[in-house]
């Protein structure tokens, strides 16, 4: 043995047995074990992290009425999960002490409450989204404002969780916006609610008191069919039963609401439900490849299988399965995939691949619920863009079943549907769509509704099933159509539209460009107050539910009359650009003229001769156009009129060679 070369005593094994060593072979296997233990660790490391990647996800919102506590109850649990950074829990202590509700102590309100009116008011506005997680879960958390008067930020939250919070204040009870929630929490279909019974402290942490309000929740739930409810007590201020049981409410046998939301189970019970993919993309890198990209919303599906396409109904069979890894055999619901198809079958952007052999109903008319999003009211037979999936389509309300009294839940009659209101309607679209009812398949049941003119989102809603008459009524080809009518008749059919307000001149103007064509021989028709209001249209009045119903009435006569090959001249002040627009979008090309009779209003009360102007300043005449009731004057219309620069000949030979520029007699 060379000097200094003795023996090392080296601890190894799982039981750290001692085995004496030469020195060298010692320093050998130090470095070996050294080597394994770091492997070990890298091992760890590794498992640890596709522990975490595999966590599943829960999404929830928290809801209830105004100072229930909601945003506290979010801070607390960022807080008590150790998930919160220096500097976050140092802007939290300075912003408790500025802003803070709670005597200069920690305000964890504070954490979500971000908008600097939310601050100053004490309330939540609009709504705030937090991510989090434990050791068992993650979660994304959506904090819904408690006024009535932000309901549709509450139900934008509620749309895409898998549970809700629902929070009331154990001095309070439960409160109108309780209802309200609770009601929306089950019209989009959440099924999972956790009844927190907040500031259990500021009432003794009294037992019966939670009874009491636990009992009366379960049979409001009861009565909107939510099946899954957990009542739990607490103080989210002073963490009682947040993050493990409390001391102070051991009569409480139940779970703290971390280890509930930790292990409650929302997923849906294992029922076979067909395939469907709404096709999101079509990808097409090169002329060598074309797949159908989305996001499968139910079902599972395998190469080889017999699918359909919607609302076509072509039918072809899966030719291969590409997901983020690569390709594969199959896709199942939740995937984000792109599909390839054994022929070449026309697909776009909203149409849905489904199981050919059960695949989803195909309609154009609907029975749904809609909460109203938007300042204006919902009119019925006012247009408006329908998005669903990844389809939109051209939709408007045909009628209003009732209205919805959601905190009473009570059924009213209403003509129209003002912010923040539900109502059961009635709904066409300009073509069929594939589609499930929501209860079924959020993807394909639920929409929103689109302002055509704005772009703005106005309503949301869910569609419970298809009136079955809209796919029933066909339109029926006539042998003699609106060509053969207009042959016989020497001219091509056209519809002017004139729009002004009341007293601009556009009926004179009408009358006189009337005169003028049938003293050339044109087979023309006048569309006014005079015949359409003392006839078909007697049983309407002016408010704007009325006025909107008047012009599509008048707009659907024009259209048959124009089918009949005539010219037919249309007087009315049809105030809104969307009633315009819907008219036109009735008629085929160049056969619409909007004709725009510009007068300035300080005139048309001049001219007045029947005195409704004086009387509307006065009060006596409502929704009078250009007074109580506003008036949009065309953005773009096809002939414009300024009466003040234009005399009244002069209007009527600019509308005369418009007309017959694009028209033809023989």
């Amino acid at each position: 043995m060379k000097p200094g070369m003795g023996n090392r005593t080296v601890k190894t094994g799982s039981r750290n047995e001692q085995r004496s060593w030469p020195e060298g072979q010692a320093a050998g296997a130090a470095r070996q074990m050294g080597m394994e233990s770091q492997h070990s660790e890298a091992i760890s490391i590794a498992e640890y992290l596709a522990q975490h990647e595999s966590k599943g996800l829960l999404r929830f919102i928290t809801c209830g009425s105004v100072d229930d506590g909601k945003s506290t109850l979010i801070g607390r649990l960022l807080y008590d999960s150790k998930l919160l950074l220096d500097d976050q829990l140092a802007t939290l202590e300075s912003d408790s002490r500025r802003h803070g509700t709670q005597n200069g102590e920690m305000d964890f309100a504070l954490l979500v409450d971000g908008l600097a009116a939310e601050r100053e008011q004490g309330i939540t506005i609009d709504v705030a989204y937090r991510f989090f997680d434990t050791e068992r879960r993650k979660f994304i958390v959506a904090d819904c404002p408690g006024h009535e008067q932000y309901t549709r930020n509450m139900a934008t939250g509620a749309s895409t969780a898998d549970l809700a919070i629902v929070l009331v204040d154990a001095r309070k009870g439960l409160l109108i916006q309780t209802r309200r929630h609770s009601y929306i929490v089950s019209l989009l279909g959440i099924r999972h609610v956790i009844l927190a019974v907040n500031k259990m402290d500021l009432v003794g942490y009294d037992q019966v008191t939670f009874e009491r309000t636990a009992h009366e929740y379960r049979q409001l739930a009861n009565q909107f069919g939510i099946e899954n409810v957990h009542c739990i007590p607490l103080s989210a201020l002073r963490g009682d039963n947040m993050m493990s049981a409390s001391p102070q409410m051991s009569w409480y046998e139940g779970d703290s609401l971390l280890s509930l939301l930790e292990t409650i189970d929302v997923s849906r019970p294992e029922i076979s439900r067909p395939f469907r993919l709404p096709v999101q993309w079509v990808n097409r890198p090169d002329q060598n490849f074309r797949g159908f990209s989305g996001l499968v919303a139910s079902g599972d599906i395998r190469v080889g299988d017999e699918v359909i396409v919607l609302p076509s109904g072509t039918r072809t069979r899966l030719a291969g399965v590409i997901n983020p890894q690569g390709e594969s055999d199959a896709a199942s619901e939740g995937e984000a995939v792109t599909l390839t198809l054994a022929d070449e079958v026309d697909v776009s952007r909203g149409d849905v691949i489904a199981a050919a052999a059960h695949p989803p109903e195909v309609a154009d008319q609907f029975a749904a619920h809609v909460l109203w999003m938007a300042d204006a009211p919902l009119l019925p037979g006012r247009g408006y863009w329908l998005k669903i999936g990844c389809q939109t389509v051209g939709a408007q309300i045909t009628e209003i079943k009732h209205r919805v009294d959601i905190n009473s839940q009570k059924f009213l009659a209403a003509k129209r549907v003002n912010l923040n209101e539900v109502a059961y309607c009635n709904l066409m679209l300009d073509h069929p769509i594939a589609f499930e009812a929501y209860a079924d398949n959020r993807a394909l049941g639920g929409f929103i509704l689109i302002d055509r003119q704005s772009n703005a989102t106005v309503g949301c809603g869910t569609i419970d099933f298809a009136l079955r008459r809209a796919t029933n009524i066909h339109w029926h080809q006539l042998e003699i159509n609106r060509h053969a009518r207009a042959a016989t008749k020497g001219q091509t059919p056209s519809c002017l539209w004139f729009t002004g307000l009341s007293g601009s001149g556009k009926s004179t103007i009408a009358n006189l460009v009337d005169r003028r064509l049938h003293a050339m021989g044109y087979h023309t028709y006048i569309l006014d107050g005079d015949n359409v209001r003392h006839g078909l249209n007697k049983d309407l009045g002016f408010t704007d539910e009325d006025r909107v119903e008047n012009i599509r009435r008048v707009a659907e006569v024009a259209k048959l009359m124009v089918d009949a090959g005539l010219i037919v001249l249309v007087s009315f002040i049809s105030p809104f650009r969307d009633e315009r627009r819907m008219a036109r979008e009735l008629f085929g090309e160049n056969e619409f003229l909007e004709v725009y009779v510009d007068t300035p209003l300080a005139l048309c009360e001049q001219r007045d001769p029947k005195g409704l102007y004086r009387r509307a300043r006065a009060g006596e005449i409502p929704n009078f156009t250009g007074i109580s009731s506003p008036y949009q004057p065309p953005e773009h219309a096809d002939i414009h009129l300024p009466t003040v620069e234009l005399t009244t000949e002069q209007s009527v030979e600019r509308v005369t060679s418009r007309l017959l520029g694009q028209t033809t007699h023989v």
